[in-house]
């Protein structure tokens, strides 16, 4: 860990960056690049605050077609976690126009920073010796997760939805490089917060620094309280400030507004909740048995749903860690932590549609991919033709999901009923 090794890590680290983000505008149509996106909520968001209101001014604008925008008290709100609108607020305000901010660029400038602090946190668990893996290692399993995985295809999109995936995996990278050793409890604490303000699930990625700081600090109780009670006090933090945005838009603290989205499942919503048993199944069906529809009889034979594919198929790397080779304290922190992510999701009323994987994982995949690190798996030719693969499959995903004419590969069900082909 000495001074000139720091330095040379963060250059490869600013490398990866801009390889990452050179890759992402190759693929990306160029309208994403020179125009703002259709929906660009968190753009609309900062404009809002910039002159001194928390909703729309007046009715959507046409072009975002009326696409989750909430209704309530006769005005329009943005209900999405708001932190990536404060990244947005000084390019919004420069441009004085909402319209001529280019918000998916600034989303694809964003989006090497995950992947390349995540090359750093690699690099912590192999310096400090738990994870057993040379340099080059931590190179392909940064290449994973940029390439490998769905972040590839959400990094491209620039939109609302996918804009604060960019965001959150950058938060998460950013916490699991500071919470290992629990290094840094009030960064780790207020990163975790600021992931709440991005992406909810990310609040349940605490386990990593409990865990962690109990580990450290042994039969040492005062120091275990310490580091908690720093950890604890930028989260709540955060949180207070979510309670007071929501008590300022619709009257009670605890109220998100996603109950006063104008949309198709709305009345799904009143019924069963956000969050309900009753969506349990559909979503481990697209978690699980998601695949792409085969008829060879059509003039395009094969299309994918946009519940998505199945997460063993976009990455099927992940499938090494149902049987890891070993699994110390790194390791069941990881795996506690993935899985307390994880879980809610699964209960949640939307499976992520439209989407070419299963989007939602990438609220925990810098914790997958991280396991990959500590499982003691070698890294064979079997691991290295799944790394092929997986880059395949989401390379292909990146290149045509939402993309003009590509868009033939995709089959959309506007009721969002359709999860398996018809017959």
């Amino acid at each position: 860990m000495a001074e000139d090794g720091r330095k040379r890590r963060l250059a490869f680290a600013t490398l990866l960056y801009a390889v990452t983000v050179g890759v992402y505008f190759a693929v990306v149509p160029r309208s994403r690049i020179l125009e703002h996106t259709p929906f660009n909520h968190f753009a609309l968001l900062a404009d809002g605050w910039l002159h001194h209101r928390l909703t729309l001014d007046g009715m959507p604008p046409a072009y975002a077609q009326n696409n989750d925008f909430a209704s309530f008290g006769g005005k329009w709100f943005i209900v999405f976690p708001p932190f990536p609108a404060v990244l947005l607020v000084p390019f919004v305000w420069w441009a004085k126009n909402v319209e001529k901010v280019r918000d998916g660029q600034l989303f694809i400038w964003l989006s090497g920073i995950g992947p390349a602090v995540f090359f750093l946190a690699l690099e912590k668990l192999r310096l400090t010796g738990r994870s057993g893996r040379t340099f080059r290692d931590d190179v392909v399993l940064t290449l994973l997760l940029a390439f490998g995985t769905v972040y590839f295809f959400t990094s491209v999109q620039g939109t609302v939805w996918f804009a604060a995936h960019v965001v959150g995996v950058g938060i998460g990278a950013l916490y699991l490089l500071c919470a290992l050793d629990a290094e840094h409890p009030a960064l780790s604490g207020l990163l975790l917060g600021l992931g709440f303000l991005t992406r909810t699930p990310l609040l349940f990625a605490f386990p990593l620094f409990l865990l962690e700081a109990v580990r450290v600090t042994s039969t040492d109780r005062a120091r275990l309280i310490r580091l908690l009670v720093r950890f604890s006090l930028p989260l709540a933090a955060c949180f207070a400030i979510a309670m007071v945005h929501n008590e300022a838009r619709f009257g009670k603290p605890l109220d998100f507004g996603y109950e006063y989205l104008t949309v198709a499942w709305q009345a799904r919503m009143k019924r069963w909740g956000l969050f309900n048993y009753h969506f349990l199944a559909r979503n481990l069906g697209v978690v699980l048995t998601g695949l792409p529809f085969w008829d060879g009889k059509a003039r395009v034979p094969l299309t994918i749903n946009l519940h998505g594919l199945a997460l063993w198929l976009t990455t099927p790397l992940f499938l090494y860690l149902v049987w890891p080779k070993k699994v110390g304290d790194v390791a069941r922190a990881l795996y506690v932590t993935a899985a307390a992510v994880a879980i809610p999701g699964l209960f949640y009323q939307n499976t992520g549609w439209m989407q070419f994987g299963y989007r939602f994982s990438n609220d925990y995949a810098v914790f997958l991919v991280a396991l990959l690190a500590v499982t003691g798996h070698e890294f064979k030719k079997l691991f290295y033709a799944g790394f092929v693969w997986s880059v395949a499959v989401n390379a292909f995903g990146a290149k045509t999901f939402d993309n003009g004419d590509l868009r033939k590969f995709y089959y959309e069900d506007a009721s969002q009923r359709t999860f398996y082909q018809p017959d």
